[in-house]
């Protein structure tokens, strides 16, 4: 398999955004049945060695698992029972996968009431009236796969250089993008919202303390080709116009968040070193321009059987 493999936006726009839907509808199971954790940790997917999946999920009658596999092209429900179903990923409208979905899950006696209506979306369609989206592109999905691996290792990689608090590298399947977050410690001016479809305590909750966020979208919009972002909230005096690298990075002003494309990775001499540089860079940008205890919050990144080494306070 190519280890970067070629994603243009174009060629997949339909199976993706049928794809952010039916991670949604996956996702918001977990949502109504897991206890808030800060900052809406307790609701991403995780990237597995086939695709993406909820950590275990654990009810009163039921500790089950929901997982995409973008290589046999299957939506597995398993529970601890040893129990499981699945559903085939195939072009079906979003109606029809959240039909099929949910009753997959009752066949193993788990029913769950989820708001139907998607999150972070424009002119949202509630998912068991969506006879509209319904693409699915096994070699497309299965590439956006493959990208989420490669991003998941540098984004872990990056996290282990960190002491402060730091949020898991996880997939948001509201704004379909792979994240990971670090953390000043300091509280952080209240959060306006306005984000389509979700409400204003969530986003609040979310930015609560100050933040150097960086991650991988498959694109849309405003950028329409995928590609790694990096933003501040609060974004500091002079962020934007911070030097970053590798060259081909740069503010987007529309998005308030550096870009650089997946693309320019994909195809860069080390796309390890080309990512990690970029994480570096644009987080400096906003530790710097923010103030942060640097010298706190920071350490060497992590080497493979080596403890971090710790001096005498």
């Amino acid at each position: 398999m190519e280890r970067w493999p070629e994603l243009p936006y174009a060629a997949w726009k339909d199976t993706s955004a049928t794809l952010q839907l039916w991670t949604q509808i996956v996702g918001k199971t977990r949502l109504m049945l897991t206890p808030w954790l800060n900052h809406a940790w307790h609701v991403t997917l995780r990237v597995t060695a086939r695709g993406l999946a909820t950590p275990l999920i654990s009810t009163a009658e039921r500790d089950f698992q929901v997982e995409f596999d973008f290589m046999d092209h299957v939506l597995w429900l398993r529970s601890a029972d040893g129990h499981s179903r699945q559903l085939m990923l195939r072009p079906m409208t979003v109606a029809e996968f959240y039909g099929e979905y949910l009753h997959a899950l009752s066949e193993l006696g788990i029913n769950v009431l989820i708001n139907e209506i998607p999150n972070e979306i424009v002119d949202a369609i509630p998912f068991d009236r969506d006879t509209t989206h319904a693409a699915y592109d096994r070699d497309y999905a299965n590439r956006f796969w493959r990208a989420l691996l490669r991003s998941h290792e540098v984004f872990s990689h990056f996290r282990t250089a960190f002491l402060g608090k730091a949020s898991p590298v996880h997939f948001f399947w509201g704004s379909f993008d792979l994240a990971v977050t670090r953390f000043s410690g300091r509280r952080a001016p209240l959060h306006s919202g306005a984000v389509p479809h979700l409400s204003d305590a969530v986003v609040r909750e979310a930015y609560s303390h100050e933040v150097s966020s960086a991650g991988f979208w498959p694109g849309g919009g405003a950028i329409d080709y995928p590609a790694f972002y990096s933003y501040a909230y609060p974004a500091p005096d002079g962020f934007a116009l911070a030097p970053v690298s590798p060259p081909q990075a740069f503010f987007s002003k529309e998005l308030g968040e550096y870009i650089l494309p997946y693309e320019a990775v994909r195809t860069a001499p080390d796309p390890r070193t080309a990512l990690l540089d970029f994480l570096q860079s644009t987080y400096e940008a906003a530790a710097n321009g923010g103030k942060w205890d640097r010298a706190n919050l920071e350490c060497a990144p992590g080497e493979l059987g080596i403890p971090r080494p710790v001096e005498k306070p």
